[in-house]
């Protein structure tokens, strides 16, 4: 007997929340779902309503007297008062764009809160203009090119008519939409919408809920999600491995996080270099020089070319476990790749040899760099000027810092 968890059960169809009655209304009156006023924005950014479509139906019979006293929407004219960003957006209108959804185009791109309905406007546009499913995937792309802000409401709307035919990938695009934006309960809102409708949980919505529920930091129901992926009986993909990775870094875990990982690499699936990254940083943040050597084991294993950002992750991870000559190691292996050590770097090599009171081993070093063209930085020169400080040697900071500022004026005079 197979047991399904709690979460693979709560994705079982229920009955459809729309009846026939309650359906054909819709198509005739508007979904009044929008609870907040819009409130008009910059096109560069997105501002999406924190309403839920589907709980809206509720309401729907309560509506019916108010939208039919809203005058009809006039297609053709949408008015003098337009302003010159609304005309130049009318103008950027694809040529191929059919009359249908030039027509709500013209009228979103000038809609005003004050002054209309977008949920009557839409049912106008239905009754009217008969639209199909390329109809509105024409404007709902257009007005995601355009970043309109109204998109989210659009598409709500659009997900509850019957023209547009709406599937299981629909509402995974927009619950994956409210997950990158951060709308956490807008996101489960619209996965519940989409398994009251009896749309199947797949393993495409079963990954974009691990990668929510990793971001939000629910680790739980990250790993709930993740093991229903293998219930489905399907291969998990780099997407899915690598957000369940980072759910485990955010919560600590990286054991578990690394366990993984090698699971991955046992079925030849690479993770991309920002979770190696996240997990090289936990370890060198918290000292861990064994982990932190078994992960960048793992990066060059993944055919990932180290940086000198990740040479230098290593390198604190040596620094702050008190392995200054590995670190040291690590940086001479930069050199031989012909990988320049980066200010950073100099600066934790200093700060390492500080904590072990090794001045000469310190002097050493810089002498070694200044050798190989490795000009002092701004913080390997306050490491030094902090350290001279500490030991009373007054004129050696005056004279590093001298030499920092005559050198900082040559680069710049010799880049003019």
């Amino acid at each position: 007997m197979i047991c399904l968890s709690s979460f693979m059960l709560s994705t079982i169809p229920l009955p459809r929340i729309l009846t026939n009655n309650t359906t054909k209304i819709f198509h005739q009156f508007p979904c009044k779902n929008f609870s907040t006023p819009y409130v008009s924005l910059p096109t560069s950014k997105f501002r999406y309503a924190m309403s839920s479509p589907w709980s809206a139906t509720v309401a729907l019979q309560g509506d019916v007297e108010e939208s039919g006293q809203q005058p009809k929407p006039k297609w053709s004219d949408i008015g003098p008062d337009i302003t010159e960003a609304q005309k130049q957006a009318i103008s950027q209108l694809p040529l191929k764009m059919t009359k249908r959804c030039k027509a709500l185009m013209r009228r979103i791109i000038c809609f005003s809160s004050q002054d209309e309905n977008l949920s009557f406007l839409l049912a106008a546009w239905v009754k009217v203009m008969k639209p199909r499913r390329a109809d509105w995937l024409s404007v709902l792309k257009e007005m995601k090119r355009m970043e309109n802000p109204l998109f989210m409401e659009v598409m709500e709307y659009a997900l509850l008519d019957d023209s547009f035919e709406a599937n299981v990938r629909d509402y995974t695009k927009l619950i994956d939409a409210y997950a990158k934006h951060k709308l956490l309960q807008n996101a489960e809102n619209a996965f519940q919408a989409m398994k009251n409708r009896g749309f199947p949980c797949d393993q495409v919505t079963l990954t974009v809920l691990v990668d929510m529920y990793s971001k939000t930091g629910d680790l739980d129901r990250a790993k709930e999600a993740f093991e229903d992926i293998k219930l489905l009986g399907l291969p998990l993909d780099k997407r899915a491995y690598g957000s369940m990775i980072m759910a485990y870094i955010r919560s600590g875990m990286l054991e578990h996080a690394e366990s993984l990982l090698k699971e991955m690499e046992a079925q030849e699936i690479f993770a991309g270099r920002e979770v190696h990254k996240a997990l090289l940083r936990a370890y060198s943040i918290t000292g861990n020089a064994d982990g932190a050597e078994r992960v960048f084991e793992t990066i060059q294993f993944a055919r990932i070319v180290p940086d000198s950002k990740l040479c230098a992750l290593l390198v604190n991870a040596y620094c702050v476990a008190g392995q200054s000559e590995k670190a040291r190691s690590v940086l001479e292996n930069m050199r031989s790749a012909g990988l320049k050590p980066s200010d950073k770097c100099v600066a934790l090599m200093l700060g390492a040899y500080e904590r072990e009171n090794s001045l000469d081993r310190a002097l050493a070093f810089l002498i070694e760099m200044e050798g190989d063209g490795v000009v002092l930085g701004p913080e390997a020169s306050q490491v030094m000027a902090g350290w001279f400080h500490k030991l009373g040697v007054v004129d050696e900071v005056e004279q590093v810092l001298r030499e920092f500022s005559e050198r900082e004026g040559k680069q710049k005079l010799h880049s003019l």
